[in-house]
Protein backbone atom coordinates (compact mmCIF):
# COMPACT_ATOMS: atom_id res chain seq x y z
CA UNK A 1 0.00 0.00 0.00
CA UNK A 2 2.49 2.52 0.68
CA UNK A 3 4.17 1.50 -2.25
CA UNK A 4 1.32 2.52 -4.23
CA UNK A 5 1.31 6.19 -2.31
CA UNK A 6 4.52 6.53 -3.26
CA UNK A 7 4.51 6.06 -6.84
CA UNK A 8 1.21 8.44 -7.06
CA UNK A 9 2.94 11.14 -5.13
CA UNK A 10 6.00 10.88 -7.95
CA UNK A 11 3.40 10.73 -10.66
CA UNK A 12 1.85 13.82 -9.49
CA UNK A 13 5.34 15.44 -9.07
CA UNK A 14 5.99 14.46 -12.33
CA UNK A 15 2.65 15.84 -13.86
CA UNK A 16 3.29 19.20 -11.53
CA UNK A 17 7.31 19.53 -13.00
CA UNK A 18 5.63 19.35 -16.99
CA UNK A 19 2.58 21.22 -16.04
CA UNK A 20 5.23 24.21 -14.57
CA UNK A 21 7.57 23.62 -17.57
CA UNK A 22 4.61 23.62 -19.75
CA UNK A 23 3.25 27.03 -18.37
CA UNK A 24 6.60 28.62 -18.06
CA UNK A 25 6.92 28.12 -21.98
CA UNK A 26 3.67 29.84 -22.53
CA UNK A 27 4.76 32.81 -20.27
CA UNK A 28 8.12 33.37 -21.58
CA UNK A 29 6.30 33.23 -25.07
CA UNK A 30 3.77 35.65 -24.62
CA UNK A 31 7.01 38.13 -22.60
CA UNK A 32 8.38 38.02 -26.54
CA UNK A 33 4.79 38.41 -27.83
CA UNK A 34 4.17 41.81 -25.65
CA UNK A 35 7.47 42.82 -26.41
CA UNK A 36 7.03 42.41 -30.37
CA UNK A 37 3.80 43.90 -30.35
CA UNK A 38 4.83 46.99 -28.06
CA UNK A 39 7.39 47.87 -31.29
CA UNK A 40 4.76 47.26 -33.75
CA UNK A 41 2.34 49.70 -31.97
CA UNK A 42 5.18 52.08 -31.58
CA UNK A 43 6.28 52.14 -35.26
CA UNK A 44 2.55 52.39 -36.00
CA UNK A 45 2.20 55.17 -33.30
CA UNK A 46 5.71 56.99 -34.89
CA UNK A 47 4.25 56.36 -38.67
CA UNK A 48 1.05 58.02 -37.86
CA UNK A 49 2.31 60.82 -36.25
CA UNK A 50 5.01 61.47 -38.95
CA UNK A 51 2.39 61.38 -41.49
CA UNK A 52 -0.19 63.18 -39.95
CA UNK A 53 1.78 66.07 -38.58
CA UNK A 54 4.57 66.22 -40.60
CA UNK A 55 6.50 67.12 -37.63
CA UNK A 56 8.51 65.64 -34.81
CA UNK A 57 7.74 62.81 -32.72
CA UNK A 58 6.81 62.87 -29.33
CA UNK A 59 9.72 60.80 -27.99
CA UNK A 60 7.95 60.85 -24.71
CA UNK A 61 5.06 59.27 -26.68
CA UNK A 62 6.72 57.16 -28.32
CA UNK A 63 8.64 55.97 -24.68
CA UNK A 64 5.26 55.79 -22.67
CA UNK A 65 3.80 53.53 -25.98
CA UNK A 66 6.67 51.20 -25.79
CA UNK A 67 7.06 51.30 -22.09
CA UNK A 68 3.47 50.29 -21.58
CA UNK A 69 3.96 46.90 -23.18
CA UNK A 70 7.81 46.15 -21.85
CA UNK A 71 5.99 46.48 -18.83
CA UNK A 72 3.74 44.54 -19.24
CA UNK A 73 6.25 41.69 -20.78
CA UNK A 74 8.27 41.82 -17.37
CA UNK A 75 5.35 41.27 -15.97
CA UNK A 76 4.49 37.44 -17.81
CA UNK A 77 8.24 37.11 -17.61
CA UNK A 78 8.17 37.68 -13.59
CA UNK A 79 5.45 35.15 -13.44
CA UNK A 80 7.69 32.73 -15.35
CA UNK A 81 10.11 32.94 -13.34
CA UNK A 82 8.15 32.47 -10.02
CA UNK A 83 7.02 29.05 -11.54
CA UNK A 84 10.63 28.19 -12.46
CA UNK A 85 11.58 28.48 -8.91
CA UNK A 86 8.65 26.37 -7.60
CA UNK A 87 10.08 23.59 -9.24
CA UNK A 88 13.90 24.02 -8.55
CA UNK A 89 14.49 27.00 -6.04
CA UNK A 90 18.31 27.66 -6.58
CA UNK A 91 20.16 30.49 -5.49
CA UNK A 92 20.69 31.68 -8.85
CA UNK A 93 16.82 31.38 -10.08
CA UNK A 94 15.52 33.48 -6.48
CA UNK A 95 18.66 36.09 -7.32
CA UNK A 96 17.20 36.09 -10.87
CA UNK A 97 14.17 36.69 -9.67
CA UNK A 98 14.69 39.25 -7.17
CA UNK A 99 16.58 41.35 -9.76
CA UNK A 100 13.91 41.36 -12.65
CA UNK A 101 10.94 41.68 -9.31
CA UNK A 102 13.36 45.17 -8.62
CA UNK A 103 13.76 45.97 -12.41
CA UNK A 104 10.10 45.99 -13.10
CA UNK A 105 9.43 47.43 -10.22
CA UNK A 106 11.59 50.54 -11.06
CA UNK A 107 10.38 50.68 -14.68
CA UNK A 108 6.57 50.74 -13.84
CA UNK A 109 7.30 53.20 -11.34
CA UNK A 110 9.28 55.49 -13.68
CA UNK A 111 6.23 54.80 -16.31
CA UNK A 112 3.84 55.80 -14.09
CA UNK A 113 5.82 59.04 -13.49
CA UNK A 114 6.15 59.68 -17.11
CA UNK A 115 2.70 58.74 -17.67
CA UNK A 116 0.89 61.19 -15.08
CA UNK A 117 3.40 63.92 -16.33
CA UNK A 118 2.28 63.68 -19.72
CA UNK A 119 -1.57 63.36 -18.69
CA UNK A 120 -0.44 67.07 -16.65
CA UNK A 121 0.71 68.34 -20.03
CA UNK A 122 -1.91 67.44 -21.81
CA UNK A 123 -4.75 68.81 -19.25
CA UNK A 124 -2.59 72.24 -19.44
CA UNK A 125 -2.51 72.55 -23.12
Amino acid sequence: MEHFFLDGIENLEAALFWLVTFMKLVLEAIAVFCVFLGLIKTLKTAWQFRSRYWGDISLTQLRICFGIWLALGLEFQLGSDILATTIAPTLDSLTKLAMIAVIRTFLNYFLNQELEKQLEMNKNR
